[in-house]
């Protein structure tokens, strides 16, 4: 039996990340594929990866992260604040550490919806005075 030690819900955009830290050595799990197969840009998986560089417990646990929703930017922030929320769970003095850069701190930004009457959020259809 697999005992998860932490526990994090991370969301971003439209994305949901539900993450579970287990004893390991630092294997990456998203959706059942490695952290670099399923994130193709560097700079998603370098995200991913960011709550464990900054605790310096890289190779400490395993990660298991079920994710959907969203696109790979949105997802990517989603399983990088559900890492963060699991690692703060686990080990509460790195608390401090990811409170200062950012990753407890859930990103509020959301595409604004389509209003009726117009072409999009914010764009009008072209005035035409004639």
């Amino acid at each position: 039996m697999i005992t998860n030690l932490g526990i994090g819900t991370g969301r971003r955009k439209c994305a949901v990340a539900r993450v579970f830290l287990r004893e390991g050595t630092g294997k990456i799990t998203v959706n059942g594929k490695e952290v670099d197969q399923y994130f193709k840009q560097g700079a998603h998986v370098y995200a991913v990866r960011q709550p464990f560089i900054v605790t310096a417990a890289e190779n400490k646990y395993d990660v298991l992260i079920d994710v959907s929703g969203g696109g790979p930017n949105g997802q990517a922030g989603a399983c990088r604040h559900g890492v963060a929320r699991a690692l703060a769970q686990v080990d509460p003095a790195s608390h401090t550490a990811l409170r200062t850069n950012g990753f407890l701190t859930r990103d509020p930004r959301m595409v604004e919806r389509k209003k009726y009457g117009q072409r999009g959020a914010r764009r009008r259809f072209q005035f035409s005075k004639r």
